[in-house]
């Protein structure tokens, strides 16, 4: 199997990719613990601030120490040189919050999953073009279920998977799998920042296991 694939299967088999950052790098690793032993085998790291990069490749060692079967990807990549630094460094995918064409050339010579962020059905159809099939719908919270519900028709080959606000309410991933969902990405709604300051990695564990619980029961639901 392709690592793109094995990435998307991944992603789509656990319904879910949480996503973090934190500055500090014990947080980050202790998190990135927790989010494991909860059960997840994909996260993404989001490159924000000075200290992700630092941090990112302390991740991926304690990864390979610790934690077989576990893919580790990079959010929030604008451009390609971010994109070359990561995957130098071990990322085993690659996330936008929007389409970079070139990352998605890179990414596709490298047989690496890109999951661009896309907001308007021009941005979609640019995205297919260029040979994406995963589509990160970004800001999922001001397109909501009903936008996918309008548009997944015209779209027949991609997978979604909304990110940015998803709630870990039943309700709310109920509403995105029944639109069309393969996932959905989350955020703060689930690895808060007030969770990581109180270094409350228990709750992580827990609402992580509770989540991905949740998931399972609303994709079981809608066979």
């Amino acid at each position: 199997m392709s690592n793109t694939n094995k990435a998307i299967e991944t992603i789509v088999e656990q319904g879910m990719l949480p996503l973090y950052f934190n500055a500090d790098e014990t947080v980050s690793v202790e998190t990135l613990r927790a989010l494991y032993r909860a059960g997840v085998k994909a996260i993404e790291y989001t490159n924000r601030g000075e200290a992700a990069f630092n941090n990112f490749k302390k991740l991926l060692l304690v990864r390979n120490a610790e934690m077989p079967g576990l893919l580790l990807g990079v959010g929030t990549i604008k451009n390609l040189q971010s994109a070359r630094d990561y995957v130098d460094a071990g990322a085993d995918f690659l996330v936008s919050p929007g389409f970079v064409k070139e990352v998605a050339e890179y990414a596709a010579g490298k047989d690496l999953l890109y999951a661009p962020g896309c907001m308007t059905p021009g941005e979609i159809i640019a995205a297919e073009n260029a040979g994406m099939k995963f589509i990160k719908l970004f800001p999922g919270n001001m397109l909501g279920p009903e936008f996918l519900s309008g548009i997944k028709d015209i779209f027949p080959n991609l997978l979604f998977m909304p990110t940015g606000g998803v709630d870990t309410t039943k309700e709310n991933i109920e509403g995105w799998f029944k639109a069309g969902v393969c996932s959905v990405g989350m955020g703060s709604k689930l690895v808060s920042k007030k969770l990581m300051e109180q270094k409350d990695y228990a709750t992580i564990e827990q609402m992580t296991r509770e989540t991905l619980e949740t998931i399972k029961a609303v994709k079981q639901k809608g066979k």
